[in-house]
């Protein structure tokens, strides 16, 4: 899809007071509006691509479904821009019969914007949603040095962000870290929404023996992502929240924080990465 990005001219001032004009690449970013079976359910802003992806999965983190079965089929809607061009902006997702549709007090009525997977919720309560997959029971282990090579393992791939800077990325890592699927998007729990999403339309849930390693920080909502696909390791680059913490903790789940290639902090269940080496008490609390 061409709106993966698009060219424009970029003024660029240095200290020295040389000024100069050139090229640059920026991340394409448009709005995806979901609908069930005709009927509009939420608007997200998304780098287009992937987009059945991303309607997928983002069913998945809702607790819709949980099974590629359940999704009957998802197709776009005619729709067009002032040139007259399909949009590729609107897709409808129709469901097996029988399968409960989102509880309307879960609708968004504003659109969810693509730095937060969870801002329009109407209702708080339908924050925390209830996993099929016992991710706690899950006895995958991780050797330490494949762990901590998973962010430049992502890095190498992050062929949008190489070109514009400008993306988060989430990539879906085998125990000895081999690379099952990557995405990228301006959001970061779209990109993961695209890993979920994927997932599902392969008939890979739940993804046990997996980790997904992320490009950002670790928020609650996508360790609740994770763990509505039955991941049992996330790790991300940057920190985590005291509450992506407590759910990582509760659901069983192995989370990761400050993976920098040489170091990385455990928050919960570290009994899963295999390191050899020995805890050194008192050694700093710093990342």
């Amino acid at each position: 899809m061409g709106r993966v990005s698009r060219r424009g001219r970029v003024t660029r001032f240095r200290t020295d007071g040389t000024v100069s004009r050139r090229d640059d690449v920026l991340a394409g970013e448009e709005p995806l509006e979901i609908r069930f079976q005709g009927r509009s359910f939420t608007v997200t802003m998304r780098t287009p691509g992937d987009d059945f992806d991303l309607v997928a999965g983002f069913l998945v983190s809702e607790g819709v479904i949980w099974e590629a079965g359940q999704l009957i089929s998802l197709r776009y809607c005619a729709g067009v821009d002032e040139q007259g061009q399909q949009t590729f902006n609107v897709v409808d997702v129709q469901l097996r019969p029988g399968t409960p549709l989102p509880d309307t007090g879960m609708e968004r009525h504003v659109y969810t914007s693509s730095s937060c997977g969870i801002c329009g919720t109407a209702s708080i309560e339908a924050v925390r949603k209830s996993s099929h997959f016992d991710v706690a029971s899950d006895g995958v282990r991780v050797p330490l040095d494949v762990l901590a090579s998973l962010p430049d393992r992502l890095r190498s791939h992050q062929a949008l962000f190489e070109k514009t800077g400008g993306v988060h990325a989430a990539g879906l890592f085998t125990a000895d870290g081999e690379l099952l699927c990557l995405r990228e998007d301006v959001g970061r729990h779209n990109a993961v929404d695209k890993v979920v999403g994927w997932a599902l339309r392969a008939g890979l849930l739940p993804l046990r023996g997996t980790v997904l390693q992320v490009s950002g920080r670790a928020s609650f909502e996508l360790v609740q992502k994770a763990q509505l696909a039955g991941i049992p390791v996330l790790a991300a680059v940057s920190a985590p929240s005291a509450l992506s913490v407590d759910l990582a903790r509760d659901a069983g789940m192995t989370l990761v924080g400050f993976s920098r290639g040489t170091s990385l902090n455990c928050y919960c269940f570290p009994e899963r990465i295999e390191a050899k080496s020995s805890v050194v008490a008192g050694a700093g609390t710093g990342a």
